[in-house]
């Protein structure tokens, strides 16, 4: 009971904080390879889309709540866990990903995921393409 009241008043802390300022604390917070990775996705998406809505979304008592990229739609999410920076884009099993981005949640039917891992590189160029189809796709 402690953690959910020490959840929710850190939750009513944010409030009046903007997504781009949670984001930020988030990437700060974790102080890490994984919120440098976080930064840096973020960095080629907001190059890929300078349209790109930020939002900050699903905050509950239990739960912080999740960076959202949107545009005409939600482009994807950014989460983290203790190994690896997951991007879900909403629609991707509808994008095409000649360059094989696409590496987690192969099976499910709407949504694909890109998983970053420890030194892992991402290849920055297709990344950009990437989002750029998940805007066109939204806008279709």
């Amino acid at each position: 009971m402690a953690d959910i009241v020490h959840d929710m008043a850190e939750n009513s802390e944010h409030a009046d904080q903007s997504p781009a300022q949670l984001i930020d604390a988030k990437v700060e917070e974790l102080g890490d390879w994984r919120g440098q990775t976080l930064s840096r996705l973020r960095d080629l998406i907001k190059q890929a889309d300078p349209e790109v809505v930020e939002e900050w979304k699903w905050r509950k008592a239990t739960s912080p709540g999740v960076p959202v990229w949107s545009h005409d739609g939600i482009i994807c999410t950014g989460e983290t866990y203790k190994s690896v920076v997951k991007l879900t884009f909403f629609r991707g099993a509808s994008i095409d990903d000649p360059s094989g981005l696409f590496n987690s949640s192969l099976d499910g039917k709407v949504r694909r995921a890109i998983d970053v891992h420890e030194g892992e590189e991402i290849d920055e160029q297709a990344f950009v393409a990437l989002i750029r189809a998940a805007v066109s796709l939204n806008q279709s």
